[in-house]
């Protein structure tokens, strides 16, 4: 038997070219973006999703990125709004996405913590199909009641529906909203029936409740307050545990009678999955800077917004922990979306 030896060179090529072959296909084998698209982040414009109608909160989140983002990174961030199914829709768009950064989410209690409780089918899974960038801000949400309503505040609201069971009802922008279980957590700790009507987004439940044809309305602070300081809408307790420095003359619910009760809406920045970290790490960074302006931060108080901020590790956490929270009280009000 004869054995070819090959000379050293010609060893050496042919183990570097195997190894060109191996490292190519290693990097190839990585998801998402290659590390040169990383570094080069962003390098066209950027789309920020939103599952709602404009004029909300997160809408009004994803305009300041926009506005702000957009002189130092010398790409436009394009707000997206594409509403329905309790902001599944928008959430499904950006889960479905390629992960280089390019597409965001602007993620809600509802759609990255409530609904895969609420939803029998959901389109996407709320953990494994994002990587969490930044939780940006909280804010209460608020009951308020079209001024013919005869009750003054949240006891005899609960006095009103016990009286009348079922034929009260209540308006939420969505199904699945942090504003649908804030209502079907009230209707537990109360022991009152008040039935649920969902709308496609609040611009156009707004019209409804002003007009009394639906009688009361659980809405996030900074979207209601201009409304109840005109004096068209009377707030009757913030869904928060403490009062709200933007509104410290609204007590909180839980003060009147319901000790416990607690249902604040938050507000997050998710890439889709396997988005590399070096794009979500230039994110979070650049949405930290944004969110601590003084201009911003004067904006957000305005509309009582608080911020919240801070790595990506920390809205992964406090994700889970609101995914558990909201699991419970969508299983103890028996609430299901259709």
């Amino acid at each position: 038997m004869r054995v070819r030896v090959y000379p050293r060179r010609r060893f050496m090529a042919a183990m570097a070219t195997m190894a060109g072959v191996a490292v190519t296909a290693a990097f190839s084998a990585v998801p998402g973006a290659a590390l040169a698209q990383a570094q080069n982040y962003p390098n066209k414009p950027i789309r920020m999703v939103v599952g709602f109608p404009s004029g909300g909160a997160p809408d009004i989140l994803a305009r300041i990125f926009s506005e702000k983002i957009s002189p130092s990174w010398g790409q436009p961030v394009v707000v997206d709004n594409k509403p329905g199914a309790g902001g599944n829709i928008g959430g499904e768009a950006v889960a479905h996405a390629a992960p280089d950064g390019n597409t965001l989410a602007l993620g809600t209690v509802g759609t990255h913590s409530i609904n895969g409780a609420l939803y029998s089918k959901m389109p996407y899974d709320m953990v494994k199909d994002f990587t969490p960038v930044i939780l940006l801000a909280s804010t209460p949400n608020v009951l308020v009641v079209n001024p013919s309503v005869p009750a003054k505040n949240v006891q005899e609201l609960i006095a009103l529906a016990k009286s009348k069971p079922g034929a009260l009802q209540f308006g939420t922008p969505g199904v699945g909203t942090s504003l649908h279980v804030a209502g079907e957590l009230f209707n537990t700790m109360a022991q009152v029936k008040i039935t649920h009507v969902p709308y496609k987004g609040r611009a156009m439940a707004i019209p409804d409740l002003l007009g009394g044809h639906i009688p009361m309305m659980f809405d996030n602070l900074p979207s209601a307050l201009p409304v109840v300081k005109e004096g068209k809408l009377r707030a009757l307790g913030v869904t928060s545990a403490k009062r709200s420095p933007s509104a410290p003359d609204i007590p909180t619910i839980a003060e009147q009678g319901l000790p416990g009760y607690e249902a604040e809406s938050w507000f997050a920045v998710f890439a889709p999955a396997n988005t590399p970290k070096d794009v979500v790490a230039k994110l979070n960074t650049e949405l930290n800077r944004i969110f601590k302006l003084p201009d911003v931060q004067a904006k957000l108080k305005t509309l009582g917004l608080d911020p919240v901020l801070g790595t990506p590790e920390a809205l992964a956490t406090y994700q889970r922990s609101e995914i558990t929270k909201w699991a419970k009280v969508v299983k103890d009000s028996g609430a299901k979306a259709e």
